[in-house]
């Protein structure tokens, strides 16, 4: 399941960076987040890959999407200059960002990577 989010859920489910400096991810599961906008084509041919994703890792990664449009704030807070941008966020550690589109190979690259993931294909 994809779950979009606004500033106030940001704060309650990710990070609250009115009460915190340094990061501190309060998430069950690493998640994925995809800053896109409406009007955005490499966006629109980047959903079906991440949807393909979050049933692949249903349980192990969440994904969550965040307007950049209507959440200025929050696009404005991670230096959002270009949509597609997405934030790979691992338990513990530094989120890493990345933009652009990205094929299914690189997020299964970065699981592995930076959430220590394998496949879920056998």
């Amino acid at each position: 399941m994809i779950k979009n989010l606004d500033a106030k859920t940001f704060k309650e489910e990710i990070f609250n960076y009115e009460e915190n400096q340094e990061w501190q991810y309060k998430g069950q599961r690493p998640c994925v987040i995809d800053f896109y906008a409406d009007w955005c084509a490499p966006c629109k041919s980047l959903d079906p890959v991440i949807e393909e994703l979050a049933e692949e890792y249903e349980g192990k990664v969440d994904f969550y999407k965040i307007d950049t449009e209507n959440e200025k704030e929050l696009a404005q807070i991670f230096g959002i200059q270009s949509v597609p941008t997405l934030l790979f966020v691992p338990l513990e550690g530094m989120p890493q960002m990345a933009r652009g589109a990205l094929p299914k190979e690189s997020f299964v690259k970065a699981f592995k990577d930076v959430f220590n993931i394998e496949t879920t294909e056998g």
